[in-house]
């Protein structure tokens, strides 16, 4: 009896010692209030805001549509999704492995000796369930639940790419239409002054070389206008490609003004942060670590395993009984790891530092992260500022082109004049479209820093 007593208190406290590796994982993925700097706003409360929508970001109808279609059709975001599935099955498996086994393995043999044949049947049900280890069992289901989060952490992330992707391409149409157009009209502009010069020069109040010059500027525009119209095409079909359509032009408005979220305005809370997907990686890693080392805790302790068979047979040992009887047999057996040449303490080494290591990772992700966001929000704010001085520039430069233009016509200026006064206003308007489109690429840079993957 004592005996007895004495095997079951040894269980119990092998048991109670085990409790730890059941322990669920502690998210401890604070976020610093300044990570984003002086452009924080984190409430008193500390409470996570609402995310944006990409549509909250990217308001023309066009491209709303056009990023509907990349969604639905894009190759790489499909894939992502399959992963998802796949490690949706990897859950369920890990879920049901702590299930039995049962499989049907019926036998059968004939022997023949001295003119008597004899046969001999066993048809069993055969049973076997290792569930001496369920911390083991738990904690790798735990940690295939944190790999399924990654993947949907993974596909989020290709789909806030492909959403900036899309807007990027379109943005740049619409840049190289608005180059396109403003090449075309100055292509019109000079059109009408190398008419204009070659009348002076057969007047004889100009020298040829004026008209040449001139004409030399007009077949420069003219060349620049063919390259806009083949970039054009070849932005198409880039974007033609992220949408998984055959080539096709591409419909879209024409240049449009793209200003803040409202709620960006008025300062974004560093929390928002948790909507990245790669910051949620870095925390889904940090999970899966955590169950990997507690899956390696659990080797250390018994594991307790049963098998049995259960079915009909006539083969009785040395003796052929028919009819058959019913089989039934069941073994049990437990086992306590005690030397496993280093192996098992070196496991669980390598799984704390791995834990470790995620910990420092996932911090280093949200200073990244933060520093994503003040990059934008800067490059938000220069590409305003500079928007005022050069649209002043190519107000200045219209009149300084029309001024010299006329001093010209006078007599009071010559034709070098009227060419560098014509390049300069060109060069201005080129300049002011390309701060626009790098307006719109910081727009497209804060959506992406602010997590992006909202549906």
């Amino acid at each position: 009896m004592k005996r007895h007593i004495s095997l079951i208190t040894a269980a119990l406290a092998i048991l109670l010692s085990a409790c730890g590796i059941y322990d669920k994982y502690t998210p401890n993925t604070k976020i610093p209030a300044d990570v984003i700097g002086l452009n924080a706003a984190d409430t008193l409360t500390g409470d996570v805001p609402a995310p944006l929508s990409w549509r909250d970001f990217f308001a023309d109808p066009m491209l709303q549509q056009l990023i509907d279609t990349a969604l639905v059709r894009n190759t790489d975001l499909k894939s992502a999704r399959i992963a998802v599935a796949q490690s949706e099955t990897s859950l369920q498996i890990a879920k049901l492995a702590i299930l039995p086994s049962l499989a049907f393995a019926p036998q059968g043999s004939i022997s023949s000796f001295n003119s008597t044949t004899t046969k001999a049947y066993n048809l069993p049900l055969q049973l076997n369930w290792d569930f001496g280890q369920l911390g083991s069992y738990t904690n790798k289901r735990r940690a295939a639940n944190a790999v399924l989060f990654q993947a949907r952490a993974h596909e989020d992330a290709i789909r806030a790419n492909l959403i900036s992707q899309v807007a990027q391409q379109y943005c740049l149409l619409q840049l190289l239409d608005k180059q396109l157009e403003i090449l075309i009209a100055t292509d019109s502009l000079w059109g009408a002054s190398l008419e204009a010069n070659k009348v002076l020069w057969e007047n004889g109040k100009i020298y040829s070389t004026a008209v040449e010059q001139l004409e030399a500027s007009c077949l420069d525009v003219k060349t620049q206008i063919v390259d806009a119209r083949r970039n054009i095409k070849s932005v198409e079909n880039s974007l033609c490609s992220l949408l998984a359509i055959v080539p096709q032009p591409i419909q879209r408005n024409k240049w449009g003004s793209y200003t803040l979220p409202e709620m960006v305005n008025h300062g974004i809370s560093a929390q928002m942060l948790r909507y990245r997907p790669d910051v949620q990686l870095a925390d889904y890693a940090m999970e899966e670590a955590f169950y990997n080392m507690q899956t390696a805790r659990s080797a250390f302790f018994p594991g307790l395993s049963l098998s049995g068979t259960a079915g009909w047979t006539n083969n009785a040992g040395g003796a052929i009984l028919n009819p058959g009887k019913i089989l039934l047999s069941i073994l049990g057996s437990i086992t306590q790891p005690i030397f496993a040449r280093g192996q098992l303490k070196g496991n669980l080494k390598i799984a704390k530092l791995r834990q470790e290591d995620m910990a420092n990772r996932y911090m280093q992700t949200v200073i990244d992260a933060g520093n994503d966001v003040n990059e934008a929000l800067a490059d938000c704010q220069a590409a305003k500022e500079k928007h005022i001085y050069y649209h002043r520039q190519v107000e200045v430069l219209h009149q300084a082109y029309d001024g010299t233009h006329e001093l010209m016509d006078n007599g009071k200026a010559n034709y070098l004049e009227v060419i560098t006064a014509q390049e300069t206003l060109l060069k201005a308007q080129l300049n002011e479209a390309v701060n626009m489109y790098d307006a719109t690429e910081a727009v497209i840079a804060l959506y992406i820093a602010l997590g992006g993957a909202v549906r």
